[in-house]
């Protein structure tokens, strides 16, 4: 069990600027949200064990996206906290926030969005628009 989450917080971890924190980045949780959604093309927050943010983190990788991704539970899991509240409070909900996904800064929404948006052919448009997709 050990080695499948270091596994895990290893796979993913690279896409995460290394001098970058949470914490860093204002102490509004929302504001760090939204500053951290509008710094790269692609932008998803997720928890390292979510099965849905691991499928959505392949969906980008399979077609061709580098997304940025900033795992909550592994930065600063007390900061991570806020700001999965936040996201819950940006989707409307009380389930679970994550995966979360913005795109050229704009919030998409969770999995259901992301997966709806692929299957009716929208998402490619909105990668290329981005500029996160070339073809």
């Amino acid at each position: 069990m050990q080695y499948q989450a270091a596994a895990a917080a290893e796979s993913w971890s690279y896409y995460m600027p290394a001098a970058l924190t949470m914490r860093s980045l204002g102490s509004d949780p929302m504001e760090r949200v939204v500053r951290l959604a509008s710094e790269s093309a692609v932008v998803i927050f997720s928890i390292s064990s979510c099965c849905m943010c691991h499928a959505v983190k392949r969906l980008f990788c399979g077609m061709g996206v580098n997304p940025t991704v900033y795992e909550l539970d592994l930065q600063d899991p007390r900061s991570g906290k806020e700001i999965e509240r936040a996201l819950i409070s940006l989707l409307g909900n009380s389930n679970n926030a994550v995966p979360v996904v913005f795109i050229g800064g704009k919030l998409i929404g969770a999995m259901d969005r992301v997966m709806a948006s692929h299957i009716n052919g929208t998402l490619v448009p909105l990668l290329k628009e981005a500029g996160a997709l070339w073809l």
